[in-house]
């Protein structure tokens, strides 16, 4: 079996992407844009990878329809390892609608469908104890959960864990996440995400889940966050030596800029860096760079760069090759 450096496990989805004017709670609104395209917080992760050269596999489930075959599909064209993704019959393939305004706001109604199918009886050891990383993102499902803390208990020590657990695991609790956090190498949170799970500011709730084992902590800050020393950062990384701040290439992101999918770029940039042995701040730009990449386009995946886009970028910011 060829080793594969990177394996994601997480949901399967098909997002169904609204532009409007204002995402409202109670009214009416024009649908300005629409498109479908693949997604999965992991999924999504791990075609990033796969677009940078990365041997990559993931673990799902699809249904046996045009929306699982489509998934699959656009895998196989990053040249992801397809070979442990189950067709699950009489299910439909996941399904995500997002409506996103002219604001950036977000509102996201998931459909788990062949999701919530998925079991341990599909999942094969050995083929994740090959990998460096396996990559995890939430499933709907308490099943799903458990299974993953399941997994991550049997698979070997040299194996390391990541994980962007999402609003879906951040709701749970750290009590019920605290089995996850203790074998997580680096986990990504956005600013929301870290103070709705620790009920603490970001950068206390970051040590606060480097006490409960993870190793290193990603928050991304979105348009970005004014500092008091003057600056604008984008993402704060904690680890157990020290803060990194990481800067934006440009003073925020631009008005337009799509913003679905950043988090998931981001986590493909910095364990892209984490595989090629960069030190953490290299891999916190190389992440923000490639969340800048992503932001051109809508969708989570068509404006994801290849190795050579992204090594020019990189050689830009930082004066050095990749």
């Amino acid at each position: 079996m060829a080793t594969i450096d990177a394996i994601g496990l997480g949901a399967m989805n098909i997002d169904r992407l609204y532009q409007v004017d204002e995402v409202v709670v109670d009214g009416e609104q024009l649908v300005t844009d629409f498109v479908s395209l693949p997604g999965g917080s992991a999924a999504n992760t791990i075609y990033g990878l796969a677009k940078l050269g990365v041997k990559t596999g993931f673990v799902g489930a699809v249904g046996p329809d045009e929306d699982g075959e489509a998934l699959i599909k656009d895998f196989k064209a990053a040249g992801v390892d397809t070979s442990q993704i189950r067709v699950k019959q009489e299910v439909r393939t996941g399904s995500a609608i997002c409506l996103s305004d002219k604001l950036s706001r977000r509102a996201l109604y998931v459909s788990p469908g062949a999701n919530n199918l998925l079991t341990f009886e599909d999942i094969s050891l050995a083929y994740l104890n090959q990998a460096r990383i396996i990559h995890l993102s939430s499933f709907a499902d308490d099943k799903q959960f458990n299974l993953q803390v399941d997994l991550i208990n049997k698979i070997g020590a040299s194996v390391k864990v990541s994980l962007a657990p999402g609003m879906f695991y951040v709701s749970k609790g750290l009590k019920v996440l605290s089995p996850l956090l203790k074998r997580t190498y680096v986990i990504f949170m956005n600013r929301d995400e870290i103070e709705r799970l620790t009920g603490r500011d970001f950068r206390a709730g970051a040590q606060e889940c480097l006490t409960l084992g993870c190793r290193i902590v990603v928050v991304t800050l979105g348009k970005g966050l004014a500092t008091d020393k003057g600056r604008t950062i984008t993402a704060y990384i904690r680890d157990a030596e020290k803060e990194h701040e990481i800067k934006p290439e440009n003073e925020g992101l631009e008005p337009e800029a799509k913003s679905t999918g950043a988090g998931d770029a981001l986590a493909a940039g910095f364990l892209f860096g984490s595989l090629k042995g960069k030190a953490i701040e290299e891999c916190g730009l190389l992440g923000d760079t490639m969340a800048r990449f992503a932001i051109n386009e809508i969708g989570a995946r068509k404006g994801l760069p290849s190795l050579a886009q992204l090594s020019q970028r990189y050689l830009q910011r930082s004066g050095r090759q990749l």
